[in-house]
């Protein structure tokens, strides 16, 4: 008997002057940067939440804290393959992921394959198993004013082993 988990995750961060756009592990050229601890990829923080959540692990703020200075400017994805090493010794493997950017510019339709690129590959993982899109908020709320940027995911784990 399989033991399947589902995650749910949402970030939100706002945009700067100065800072470079990084979602899904891929720098957008040319495009305002979010602000946050970490290089604030929105993207990858939603998913890392929607897994340590479908871990019962709590969020990535208990795992990797913004007071934290050992995470000022760290690469999500490399928090992303530490999420992934806690998922194998809890004894999971991811068996899909979902996640959706939410912001008004920039396009990120050629970014998207990159994207699934480095997700899956910090993952472990098929890119067969990595979605991203995009959507916009036809200019409402915080996103629609292009003061910032949301990312919503969703995962579905399976159990491969007792945990360790």
């Amino acid at each position: 008997m399989s033991d399947f988990r589902v995650g749910v995750g949402y970030d939100a961060h706002a945009f700067i002057d100065g800072r470079p756009l990084v979602l899904g592990g891929v720098t957008i050229p040319e495009a305002r940067g979010l602000l946050g601890h970490s290089d604030a990829d929105v993207l990858t923080h939603a998913l890392m939440d929607a897994i340590v959540g479908a871990l019962r692990e709590g969020d990535i703020g208990r795992l990797f804290p913004d007071d934290d200075a050992a995470y000022s400017g760290i690469s999500s994805i490399e928090l992303l393959r530490r999420v992934a090493a806690l998922m194998a010794e809890r004894g999971f493997r991811l068996v899909d992921a979902d996640t959706v950017l939410v912001m008004e510019r920039p396009r990120i339709s050629p970014f998207r394959d990159e994207m699934r690129a480095r997700i899956a590959g910090a993952l472990g993982v098929d890119v067969e198993r990595v979605g991203v899109k995009a959507t916009t908020t036809e200019g409402l709320g915080f996103t629609g004013r292009g003061e910032g940027a949301g990312a919503h995911a969703v995962v579905l784990l399976e159990r491969t082993a007792e945990r360790t």
